[in-house]
Order: structure tokens, then C-alpha cells, then sequence
């Protein structure tokens, strides 16, 4: 897993590890039960502090992305959170009002938002796809 941040993006860095990780996990570069680096290790690559990691972790662990087992290893989660449906839309509505607000500022019309957002989705299933044909083929 390598993660890159950017200081100067007005993104806090833990909500840019946070996304990152999800991001790989979303596209199947990581799978339930891998490992993932320690905080110290990740801290240390990034040149942060461990405490900014950790706060990462803790919030990917905390909605259930991540799970941590006695002796610190910290693991993609086997079984993805159980939340209910509007939990869900709850926390992604922030991001589809963020994705509607900048795309109307650009005028782009309301079609080109929804294609755009289409087209990423689309991008992290070929990715998926792509990392589970590496896995098979590993194998």
C-alpha cells in the first residue's frame, strides 16, 4: 500500500489516509484479512506523526472498514459493517452534495455531473476487476 499526501490541500491528512485506504479497498488492491503497515511504518514513509495514522485507523476501524486484533496488527475487515441503509445514504450524502455543488459552480449540466460519476464508478469496478485477475493468477 503506498499513500501519498498532500500538506498544502486543505484535506486534513488523516481524511487523506482515510480515503486512500478506502479507495484501495474499494478497488481491490486490498482484500479483506490483509495486513495493513503499522502506524509507526506508514508515520515513518510519510514523514507524520504516528498520533495522525493512528486517528486514521481508529476512524477506519470504527466504521468498519478496518479491524485491529491484540498485538496491534491492523487488518482489512473480513465482514464490511452491517449498517443500515440510511446509515449509508447518511454518510455519503455530504460527498454527493460536495460532487453537486462543485460541478454546478463549473456549469457543467446536471447530465455531465451524473456521467462523470458514472464513469468513476465504472473505473473502480475495471480496477477491482483488474487486481482480482492479478490475485487469481498469483495463485
Amino acid at each position: 500500500m503506498l499513500l501519498h499526501i498532500n500538506p498544502s490541500s486543505g484535506v486534513p491528512i488523516y481524511l487523506q489516509i482515510e480515503n486512500q485506504v478506502k479507495h484501495y479497498i474499494a478497488s481491490g488492491a486490498m482484500t479483506p484479512g490483509e495486513a495493513l503497515p503499522s502506524v509507526r511504518q506508514v508515520a515513518a514513509d510519510l514523514r507524520i506523526n504516528p498520533n495522525t495514522v493512528a486517528r486514521a485507523y481508529q476512524n477506519l476501524e470504527r466504521d468498519g472498514v478496518l479491524q485491529t486484533v491484540p498485538g496491534g496488527r491492523t487488518y482489512v475487515a473480513e465482514n464490511p459493517t452491517g449498517l443500515l441503509k440510511s446509515e449509508k445514504i447518511r454518510r455519503l450524502r455530504p460527498y454527493a452534495r460536495q460532487i453537486a455543488v462543485e460541478g454546478t459552480q463549473l456549469r457543467l449540466d446536471p447530465q455531465e455531473i451524473i456521467d462523470l460519476v458514472w464513469q468513476e464508478l465504472n473505473a473502480l469496478e475495471e480496477a477491482h476487476e483488474r487486481h482480482s485477475d492479478l490475485d487469481r493468477k498469483a495463485r
